[in-house]
C-alpha cells in the first residue's frame, strides 16, 4: 500500500507557486491498480517520485507498507560509462538478487545485441527506455511505478515481450500509471483519477475518469 495523508507540494517557477498537489489524501492499494490522468506540465512525474521516495513533500506524509518500484525511466542507479550488462549486475547485487539471472533477463527482454556490452552513453534514447524497462521487470515489486507507459520504440518484438512481462506480472502485482492519454491507462487499471489544480480526484471506473478530464481539457 503507498498512502498520502494531506499531502502538499509545489515549486517556484521564477514567477509564481506552481501547486502540484493540495492537502492531498489517498490510498493506493495492493490488487487495485490506479491511472492518473494528468496533462502535461501538471505534476505527472513528481507524484510518481514522491511515491518512489526520489521527492518529499512540503507538507503531509507518505506512508508505503509494500515493495515500490522505481520509476519506470529513472537513470539514477546506472552509471552512463559503464554497459548494459555491467549495470545489470550492480543493481541485481543491490536488491540482492543473482547477477546472472538479471543480465541474462534483460539481455532477452532488451534485444540490443552487441550493444549490450557498451556504455549506456553510446544508446539512443529508445535503447535506453527498453533497458531501464526491462531492468525494471527483471526485479519483483508489489507495486510498479511507471510515468506515461511503456517506453516509445518502434521494436515490434520488444513491445509485445515487454508488454507480455507486464500484463503476467499485474496478475500478481499492482501499478500506477501517470499520463496524459485514457489509452494509456486502459489496459492496465482497473481504477482512475485526475489530477487537476493539486486535486486529486478518484473515481471507481477510467470511464467517469476520463468524462471529467476530457470536460476540462
Amino acid at each position: 500500500m503507498i498512502e498520502f495523508r494531506d499531502v502538499s507540494k509545489s515549486f517556484w517557477t521564477g514567477t509564481q507557486r506552481k501547486v502540484i498537489l493540495d492537502r492531498a489524501s489517498f490510498r493506493v492499494e495492493l490488487g487495485n491498480s490506479l491511472g492518473i490522468l494528468a496533462g502535461n506540465g501538471t505534476g505527472k512525474t513528481t507524484i510518481i517520485n514522491m511515491m518512489a521516495g526520489l521527492e518529499k513533500p512540503d507538507e503531509g506524509t507518505i506512508r508505503k507498507t509494500s515493495r515500490v518500484s522505481f520509476p519506470l525511466g529513472f537513470m539514477g542507479g546506472v552509471n552512463n560509462k559503464h554497459s548494459a550488462k555491467e549495470n545489470c549486475r550492480y543493481i541485481a547485487r543491490l536488491y540482492g538478487l543473482d547477477p546472472d539471472y538479471v543480465e541474462s533477463f534483460c539481455r532477452w527482454v532488451c534485444g540490443l545485441g552487441e550493444y549490450f556490452e557498451m556504455p549506456l552513453a553510446t544508446y539512443s534514447s529508445g535503447m535506453r527506455g527498453r533497458f531501464s524497462f526491462a531492468l525494471l521487470l527483471s526485479i519483483e515489486f508489489d507495486i510498479y511505478l511507471i510515468d506515461e507507459g511503456m517506453p516509445a520504440t518502434a521494436d515490434v518484438e520488444f513491445n509485445r515481450k515487454a508488454g507480455n512481462i507486464l500484463q503476467e506480472r499485474l496478475k500478481r502485482s499492482t501499478v500506477v500509471i501517470v499520463s496524459h492519454s485514457p489509452k494509456t491507462l486502459e489496459k492496465f487499471c482497473r481504477t482512475a483519477a485526475v489530477l487537476r489544480n493539486g486535486k486529486l480526484y478518484q473515481f471507481e471506473s477510467l470511464e467517469e475518469a476520463k468524462r471529467l478530464y476530457d470536460y476540462d481539457a
